[in-house]
């Protein structure tokens, strides 16, 4: 669509540019597609739009991406969309706040990948929502004020350098690739956009928690012109953090480089299973088809001759009924990065397996003093790690505090989305998990029957 088919577009449905919403309109066909050509779209990719507008942009996506979703706050331009993409299946249109839309529902059409010419007044705020840890983007080409995407990328000691640049950096590599002039949009803005693709960054940095990472980055800007030894938790001793990051006990906030800023987060988190994933000198018992003791062996040799062996999951609910999901940390040796039960874990020898539910729902999501109910035992098998299972359900809905060194992130999900999700894309879970799911349908389909 050329600007004067933008403007005839937008005065059919009564719709008068809002400064605002900060709603800017591309309306340079040959800058449109040449955008689109850098999501590099292949085939069984999603397409998630945020803030399409007269559909610019959409028009050179819906005829090679495999599905498109479109999130408009505009009901008049979103109900535009709607008429105008009426035949095709592939395309739903939310008219939805882009800030706010549950991207739990993404999961299931992964990869996903993110475009958006996004309004200057709400940006940072979809930005956060689409791509903070966990999320389902694989890929994101965003166009900008060219202001903002300087803080996104900006270094240390440069005033521009800040939280959003570390909350950026520490999870994606973000790259301006062009700058849009201001007749390249209805109506014109008095500043350049900025072109940017982000891609996920590589593991080069070491497991970190990054609820604690955003709050002593956060702690550490609220008075940037302060040095920061006054603004840090009480869980380390300043002068030894800096001894060990090399700064001076004066280092202001932007004075710190984001690998500064992980070993800080590392420092100061005082959790005590932060550095162990598992440990292979562990001793399990082995036992039998019935579950009786033979012997004990360690965690190594169980797992490299595929002895049967004992372990437990323990499934959290929430008042919504929504399931917690853990994703495991990239250290883990079996399983790594993929999804899993709110908590699982061994039984060491002669340990019991509502003694080692209890143990492991408090080391790995820090949750007490909760009743738990057996559903199910499941017998040994390939896709359990030859373990014999038992599977406890509890009931949730406080805080969680989870060691980086066993756990990525966490989130909550609706027990149909799960469903969908797994019938999707089943290997996003670990095989445990998926076993332990189908027991568990079978149990609530007895309960029902």
């Amino acid at each position: 669509m050329n600007q004067t088919a933008i403007r005839e577009h937008l005065d059919a449905m009564d719709v008068i540019p809002s400064k605002k919403l900060g709603q800017n309109f591309l309306v340079d066909e040959n800058v449109a597609r040449w955008i689109v050509g850098q999501l590099d779209i292949q085939p069984g990719d999603t397409i998630v739009e945020v803030g399409p507008g007269t559909g610019a942009l959409t028009e050179h996506v819906i005829d090679i991406a495999e599905k498109v979703i479109l999130v408009e706050f505009d009901a008049r331009l979103a109900e535009g969309l709607k008429t105008r993409f009426a035949n095709l299946d592939h395309v739903k249109v939310y008219h939805h706040d882009g800030a706010r839309f549950d991207t739990r529902q993404l999961y299931k059409h992964q990869p996903v990948k993110l475009l958006g010419n996004l309004p200057y007044s709400a940006g940072g705020a979809i930005m956060r929502n689409f791509m903070k840890r966990p999320s389902p983007v694989c890929k994101a080409v965003l166009m900008l004020q060219k202001e903002f995407i300087d803080r996104i990328i900006a270094k240390p000691r440069t005033k521009e350098y800040g939280v959003l640049s570390l909350r950026m950096q520490s999870e994606w590599v973000s790259k301006p690739v062009k700058t849009i002039p201001p007749e390249a949009f209805f109506p014109r803005p008095l500043i350049d956009s900025t072109v940017m693709v982000c891609e996920p960054r590589e593991n080069d940095l070491p497991v970190y928690d990054a609820r604690l990472f955003d709050e002593i980055v956060r702690r550490g800007f609220s008075q940037r012109r302060k040095q920061i030894k006054k603004q840090l938790p009480d869980t380390a001793e300043w002068e030894h953090a800096a001894e060990e990051i090399n700064v001076a006990i004066t280092a202001r906030a932007e004075e710190i480089s984001l690998e500064q800023w992980i070993d800080l987060t590392r420092i100061y988190d005082d959790h005590p299973l932060k550095n162990i994933p598992q440990k292979g000198s562990e001793v399990f018992d082995v036992v039998d088809d019935n579950d009786e003791v033979l012997r004990q062996e360690t965690r190594d040799v169980v797992h490299l001759e595929g002895l049967q062996h004992r372990a437990v999951h323990v499934f959290v609910f929430n008042k919504r009924k929504e399931l917690l999901l853990q994703k495991r940390s990239r250290l883990k040796d079996v399983h790594p990065s993929v999804w899993d039960s709110s908590a699982a874990g061994h039984l060491n020898a002669g340990e019991g397996y509502k003694a080692t539910a209890v143990r492991e729902l408090d080391e790995e999501m820090g949750i007490t003093n909760t009743e738990l109910q057996e559903v199910t035992h499941i017998a040994p098998c390939a896709n359990t790690g030859w373990e014999h299972v038992r599977l406890y359900l509890a009931r949730y809905d406080g805080a969680v505090r989870f060691p980086c060194s066993e756990v990525e992130s966490i989130q909550w999900f609706s027990m149909d989305e799960i469903c969908e999700w797994l019938e999707a894309r089943p290997q996003d879970f670990a095989t445990g998990f998926i076993h332990c799911w189908s027991a568990f349908q079978a149990k609530m389909d007895q309960a029902v029957k």
